[in-house]
């Protein structure tokens, strides 16, 4: 396997096009915005420089990795006789059914196609394809260069040997492969939402504050970053969706949104993206300002 797909260039998108070319294979990065493609390229432009200043790389690592990458905006012409696809697009199931069955019509039929969905059914994007045994998830963490865990989720009807492949070459990126069965939410996210889930009702019902809240977790229970800063750096609308995913899979009340959740998400305040959540970044990425409204 040499040639890769990446469909979408967004975060997380360009971050595994980045751990893939930085690892030999050819990468064909996908989106139909020439401007996310080059924001894109851009960004993995940035983290190979701050890589080189701090020696991870060298010089004629970052330019080989550059030279790995090659963008294309027609998804048809991206994923000729690649050997897997990886589709990082936003997490709407319609889209990802769409671009699957699009996918099938266009690959070679050897082409393994993976998501890096956090919540979607791997079964149900399976479906849509006439290869369900060649489909599976590559659930990358954020930020992809520098966290080293991809959960590898099989569908109801993904072959062992797919399986197989996918975690050898998840181990050749240098990360750790764990492989998971499909449900909501998977392992990951079913373990963390409602965690964040519960610190946004803890805030809700006014028992503390944002900064009290985070520095219980960060200090008592040694999480490198407090459940609402997380909620703020993954996206609040993300993990809105992410809990619908799973109380719609579940039917369980325990993974119903919090209604400040709700609201947050309508009123356009989804952290860190919007420059608001749970804390102000107008000033500042690194979460040192709580939002006015959080303010008493």
């Amino acid at each position: 396997m040499t040639t890769i797909a990446v469909i979408g260039a967004g975060t997380m998108g360009n971050g595994i096009a980045h751990v893939f070319a930085q690892n030999g294979y050819k990468v064909h990065l996908i989106d139909i915005s020439q401007e996310a493609l080059d924001k894109g390229i851009l960004t993995i432009s940035k983290n190979l420089d701050r890589m080189l200043v701090k020696n991870v790389i060298t010089e004629n690592l970052k330019t080989n990795t550059l030279a790995n990458i090659t963008s294309y905006s027609s998804l048809q012409e991206g994923v000729k006789e690649v050997d897997l696809v990886i589709e990082a697009a936003s997490e709407n199931v319609d889209l990802k059914l769409g671009i699957f069955k699009e996918l099938d019509g266009q690959c070679k039929e050897s082409t393994i196609l993976a998501t890096n969905t956090s919540s979607i059914s791997i079964t149900q994007i399976a479906a849509v394809t006439k290869r369900p045994d060649r489909v599976i998830g590559m659930h990358f963490m954020n930020p992809v260069p520098i966290m080293k865990l991809v959960e590898i989720i099989r569908g109801y009807s993904t072959s062992d040997s797919v399986t197989k492949t996918v975690m050898e070459i998840s181990r050749k990126l240098g990360k750790t492969a764990t492989e998971v069965n499909d449900y909501p939410g998977f392992v990951a996210n079913r373990i963390l939402m409602p965690m964040i889930n519960e610190a946004i009702e803890t805030l809700y019902n006014n028992v503390a504050g944002v900064t009290e809240i985070d520095t219980v977790m960060k200090l008592g229970m040694a999480h490198p970053m407090g459940p609402l800063q997380l909620a703020d750096f993954i996206g609040l609308d993300v993990c809105l969706s992410i809990l619908n995913v799973m109380y719609s899979g579940f039917k369980n009340p325990k993974y119903a949104p919090c209604p400040l959740l709700v609201n947050m998400v309508m009123a356009g305040k989804t952290g860190v993206k919007s420059g608001e959540g749970f804390y102000d970044y107008s000033e500042s990425r690194k979460a040192e300002k709580v939002a006015k409204q959080f303010v008493h």
